[in-house]
């Protein structure tokens, strides 16, 4: 059980997270969009990614590892398809122009893509295709991120977690949205079950003895050193279709790196630059315009539909309920809208580490 839980409301912990990345130098208009892209996290429902990961970006801007003044330089651009340089940039601003920009060429020319190298991590991916879905178009989000996936037989860390995300509108209030990592569990839930003392479940770990492992604290260390990984969506070996999300993973790479002639693999972990370590990965963001295809309204309906056949389908003995992606967020971000974000005992000591550091005391009723 979680003790020392609080609740803080989404648009102040917002404007916290925007104030703390003003105050590591982020310009104001960028500092809004992480701060937008992270509790987008928070109030889905998604712990892993919004508040809990501000105190990472805040130690890698103090490292070094980041350009607090994004500069985007574009290496090629067409009608449909764009590559460009993060110059080791703040993702989440890369991430969101690379979108708007994929989105601008979908509603001119059917399809809009942009690649994306040297960015770095850019929070959910799932709101990127979010931006896609509100134009009403299907959306695509996928990076490459630090080793932490071993290929199927193998214990090595090779390929991130490497999220496959894909989203498009329905005729309902919420759309269809699949955000997940194609590991069983990644590294941010592992975080977080460190944060609160949880054992991971057995068989989403392997040590490189080829043992499972449930100590997320040992987890964290162990993967650093390179003797633990994540297991890839299906589990170990081939018996429950372990090559399926390495072969996803793969995919990710590809449409991550070698698309860009990017950073891959084993170079995630960081490359010396100057005598400064720099953390860098790729991103590929495609937009698709329904309205290419036929009216919108035709296609928002029969997704629509299939979304609910399937919620209506015969449910397993003991089921209360079949989900459809998408929908457990939504209904985490209309309670939360009320109640708030929770915030456990470690958060809150993140918290006050940042603020009173950055001397937001403005923030100090908080807690």
């Amino acid at each position: 059980m979680v003790e020392n839980i609080i609740y803080i409301e989404a648009e102040t912990l917002e404007n916290f997270m925007r104030d703390v990345f003003i105050g590591l130098g982020v310009p104001k208009d960028d500092a809004h969009i992480i701060a937008e892209v992270l509790i987008a996290s928070d109030i889905r429902g998604i712990d892993t990614h919004g508040i809990q990961r501000c105190k990472m970006y805040f130690d890698r801007i103090k490292a070094g590892m980041y350009e607090v003044n994004t500069k985007i330089d574009v290496i090629k651009d067409g009608p449909t398809t764009a590559l460009w340089d993060g110059n080791c940039g703040m993702g989440h601003v890369i991430a969101y122009k690379a979108m708007k920009t994929a989105i601008e060429k979908a509603k001119k020319y059917g399809l809009g893509s942009v690649a994306v190298r040297n960015s770095t991590h850019f929070g959910i991916a799932g709101f990127y295709s979010l931006m896609a879905i509100k134009e009403g178009m299907i959306g695509l989000a996928v990076t490459n991120a630090r080793p932490s996936m071993p290929p199927t037989f193998g214990v090595e860390p090779m390929l991130g977690t490497n999220p496959l995300t894909a989203g498009a509108p329905t005729d309902e209030e919420f759309p269809f949205l699949i955000d997940c990592a194609t590991t069983i569990v990644q590294r941010g839930k592992v975080e977080l079950y460190n944060r609160i003392n949880k054992p991971l479940p057995d068989g989403v770990v392997i040590t490189d003895e080829g043992k499972t492992e449930t100590d997320p604290a040992k987890v964290l260390e162990n993967m650093g050193k390179g003797k633990a990984a994540l297991l890839p969506l299906g589990g170990r070996g081939e018996e429950t279709s372990g090559y399926k999300g390495y072969g996803y993973a793969t995919l990710v790479e590809l449409l991550s790196a070698a698309l860009q002639d990017g950073i891959y693999l084993k170079d995630t972990i960081g490359i010396l630059e100057e005598g400064q370590k720099r953390l860098k990965v790729g991103h590929f963001f495609l937009a698709i315009n329904i309205e290419s295809f036929l009216p919108l309204e035709v296609f928002k309906k029969t997704a629509g539909n299939i979304m609910k056949d399937l919620r209506s389908s015969k449910k397993e003995p003991g089921a209360n309920r079949i989900y459809t992606a998408g929908e457990k967020e939504h209904d985490v971000m209309t309670s939360r809208r009320k109640t708030g974000i929770p915030l456990n005992k470690s958060l809150q000591k993140d918290i006050k580490i940042m603020r009173e550091e950055l001397n937001l005391d403005k923030y100090k009723s908080l807690f």
